[in-house]
């Protein structure tokens, strides 16, 4: 049997998240449709973590197992034509049968974008977020690095989060403007559940003047979600990459 490697790229917003769900549009359950007719075969489509309804991906990866013969150069091209143009396989590899995409994920890099400019985007709205009031870049790079390193960030999880543990390590954390567009970038070891979302959310707050950079410790050390930021929407949120090395 062979284990094959996606590299997936998807706009989130038509759908309700990466997980199957029987009455929903759902990522996981579209691909899994699209194998299913290309090689006759009921597949179970591993990805390296769940993403929500209306969260993006550049590079999610998922594997699955198959007995199909098609040729790995053609997986890719044969997948694609049975899907719509918001989810694309952007690559395809046969790895060793004992690759999990989730269980051998070392690293991810989640991007949230922020359109800061008055009037907002027609165009691009369900692929940032628009706030309207002007943002002091320079303090919210001040702020963000703080969240480098290894931290409990349970006052960065959404309430109801199942994890055993909140202690996460962030590698590396940047915000930098691309015209009039805010970007946080984040590199971490794993993240909880909505745990990028609040980051952003309390930079944002950093952004108005509403919490000075130099207290994001004492927020991380006190654990309490009432002293960090709103949980910002999920259509400015991209999952980059995944990294196995």
């Amino acid at each position: 049997m062979r284990n094959i490697k996606l590299t997936i790229e998807y706009d989130g917003k038509d759908f309700n998240g990466w997980q199957k769900q029987p009455t929903k549009l759902n990522i996981q359950g579209t691909i899994e449709q699209a194998i299913k007719q290309i090689t006759g075969e009921e597949v179970q489509l591993d990805a390296s973590g769940r993403t929500d309804a209306g969260v993006h991906a550049f590079g999610q990866v998922a594997n699955f197992k198959t007995n199909s013969q098609i040729p790995i150069d053609k997986f890719a091209i044969a997948i694609n034509s049975k899907l719509k143009r918001s989810i694309v396989i952007k690559k395809a590899e046969e790895v060793d049968e004992r690759f999990h995409s989730r269980l051998n994920c070392k690293k991810k890099t989640y991007r949230y974008v922020i359109n800061n400019t008055p009037e907002g985007t027609a165009i691009y709205r369900n692929l940032e977020t628009h706030i309207p009031q002007k943002l002091n870049v320079e303090k919210m790079k001040e702020a963000v690095k703080f969240f480098e390193g290894e931290h409990d960030f349970k006052a960065f999880k959404a309430s109801g989060t199942s994890s055993k543990s909140s202690v996460r390590t962030i590698y590396k954390a940047e915000v930098y403007q691309e015209g009039d567009r805010i970007i946080i970038e984040l590199t971490g070891n794993g993240f909880l559940y909505n745990m990028v979302r609040i980051i952003a959310g309390t930079l944002v707050e950093v952004g108005f003047g509403k919490i000075e950079p130099n207290t994001i410790p004492e927020i991380i050390e006190n654990k309490k979600r009432e002293n960090a930021g709103k949980t910002l929407p999920p259509n400015g949120l991209y999952l980059m990459k995944v990294i196995y090395d």
